[in-house]
């Protein structure tokens, strides 16, 4: 595939694939950039390549999951690394899971909650297929994973989700009487 032909590719689902990226990242926007841009990078220099075997968006999240996965193996060594150079075996503290301020209404915020509480296989499986339309089989692809297994974690992160969004009376808004309903 020529070099125009990717870069219009790159550009039609940028959009998609940083949201993409930010989950990989665990919602860190600073990560999802350099990782993204890193992505970007491997196709455009060929490091990467799309072979026509599936659709050009399940290959690039592909290629978007493995360096966001690269990175973290990278992030790991590094601080291991600076840990022996500086003698100091002390614990670093857990990574803050940083989740921007959404403009939208309760409903959409309890259910990102809900979703970053789930483990990441099933997490990943529910925002491929709910917010970049892929199939079951897609996401598999995209996540390295048998069309079974990513169908496994489909169903498990649903039923979890179902279970975490059974509302309470004290999440509701001040003043509304009864929760807003959710449809699966």
């Amino acid at each position: 595939m020529d070099e125009q032909r990717l870069r219009q590719l790159l550009e039609k689902h940028h959009r998609e694939s940083f949201g993409w990226a930010l989950c990989c990242c665990r919602r860190d926007r600073l990560r999802a950039e350099d990782v993204l841009q890193r992505a970007y990078l491997k196709v455009l220099a060929g490091k990467a390549r799309f072979d026509d075997r599936g659709s050009f968006k399940t290959w690039l999240f592909a290629v978007i999951r493995t360096t966001a996965r690269d990175e973290r193996r990278r992030e790991v060594l590094r601080r291991v690394g600076f840990l022996r150079y500086a003698g100091e075996a002390r614990e670093t503290p857990a990574e803050q899971v940083a989740v921007e301020a959404l403009d939208r209404e309760q409903l959409q915020a309890v259910f990102q909650k809900a979703l970053e509480k789930l483990p990441g296989r099933q997490r990943q499986v529910l925002q491929l297929v709910f917010y970049h339309d892929m199939s079951l089989s897609e996401a598999a692809k995209a996540m390295a994973v048998s069309i079974g297994s990513a169908r496994t974690h489909y169903e498990r992160g649903k039923k979890a989700l179902r279970e975490r969004l059974d509302w309470k009376p004290d999440e509701l808004e001040p003043g509304r009487k009864s929760a807003p309903s959710i449809v699966w």
